[in-house]
């Protein structure tokens, strides 16, 4: 009985891949509910002046550089992110090129965060189809072993019990990509409320 565990949660993993894969064909290793957005739009996230003439000059900048990856690590508040914003901007010369040099640095950070996450939940997608294959063929076998007149018990025993974990390892993976899947929208989120605090200060 145990056995029919791995046949039913393979049905549904694979009805669960199949549905991702329909949302949208041009994504086809995508497996989340919300549609992919392969970049962040700048204006989306930002209303304040244009930043052409301090792109990529945030990086030979050593105290913005040192600010961008605290205020971009998610381990950091948010409303300690955007009150170092507020000190930082305060004690500026010139608060509207600070703001600007600050507010790229966190676009470009942020969105090769969110690249990261993309790449990464397409390839969990890759691992999870080939498994998907593998509880598929195993599970193909174990049927086969058991349909035969003079039954082998420990194969049949090995093969089901290798196919209880492996199926164990699906689910895990499954409830992880649910939960990573949230991560782009949060990214989206931070950088805007960030990108406000910005805004804010220099206007």
């Amino acid at each position: 009985m145990k056995y029919r565990t791995a046949i039913a949660v393979w049905l549904a993993v694979t009805a669960t891949i199949r549905f991702a894969h329909a949302a949208d064909p041009r994504y086809p290793d995508w497996p989340c509910a919300q549609a992919k957005v392969p970049e962040i739009s700048l204006a989306a996230v930002w209303a304040g002046p244009p930043l052409d003439d301090v792109s990529g000059k945030w990086k030979d900048d050593a105290k913005v550089s040192a600010l961008v990856a605290k205020l971009a690590a998610r381990r950091t508040p948010l409303e300690e992110a955007q009150k170092a914003i507020t000190e930082y901007l305060n004690g500026a010369a010139d608060k509207t090129g600070s703001g600007k040099l600050l507010f790229a640095g966190l676009f470009d950070s942020l969105n090769a965060q969110r690249s990261q996450v993309l790449n990464g939940l397409e390839r969990v997608t890759r691992k999870q189809r080939e498994a998907a294959d593998k509880i598929r063929a195993d599970t193909l076998s174990l049927q086969a072993l058991q349909g035969e007149s003079q039954r082998d018990q420990a194969k049949i025993d090995d093969l089901g019990n290798q196919l209880v974990w492996q199926t164990r390892i699906f689910e895990d993976r499954q409830r992880i990509v649910k939960f990573v899947c949230e991560v782009p929208t949060a990214i989206d989120q931070r950088l805007f409320a960030l990108g406000r605090t910005i805004q804010q200060e220099i206007e």
